[in-house]
């Protein structure tokens, strides 16, 4: 295949790719609810690796409007928000915090494809125990996880 072809037809697919408007709405709910962190250092930790997929503040980087990163930004935040939303602290139905701590402790959190544009976000290890010990202190902890198995 001829590679200029090659390279006009991605060039071609990422801009009808544009024109799919999902992922380009970045919208900052107002906050109903916020736990009440068990100290300010906690809030920090969770503040620096945690809040744009798990809070109603997000920061949306100019690459969220640029499609397909767009698509898989909203899907995180959505997903994110949905599970586990400090914004919307004491609302109706899931908010899953019990779950925060093991998933930090476990590598799940932050995701590391997270990690490359948001290096504020990876912990070294102190920071990490810090932010688990002090979402366990915050909003108590789900038992039955792997390292409770041990």
């Amino acid at each position: 295949m001829n590679p200029l072809k090659l390279l006009s037809g991605g060039v071609t697919l990422l801009a009808v790719m544009q024109l799919i408007p999902y992922g380009k709405n970045h919208d900052n709910p107002s906050a109903t609810g916020k736990p009440k962190w068990d100290s300010p250092r906690t809030s920090e930790l969770f503040n620096r690796a945690c809040k744009d997929c798990h809070s109603n503040e997000t920061v949306w980087p100019w690459y969220s409007s640029i499609a397909p990163v767009s698509w898989l930004t909203q899907v995180d935040v959505s997903f994110g928000r949905g599970a586990f939303n400090v914004s919307e602290w004491g609302r109706e139905g899931k908010n899953e915090g019990e779950k925060a701590a093991g998933e930090v402790r476990e590598g799940k959190m932050p995701p590391f494809i997270y990690l490359p544009a948001h290096p504020e976000a990876k912990l070294n290890a102190a920071e990490k125990q810090e932010l688990v010990s002090g979402l366990v202190a915050t909003f108590g902890e789900k038992k039955g996880s792997e390292k409770d198995k041990d």
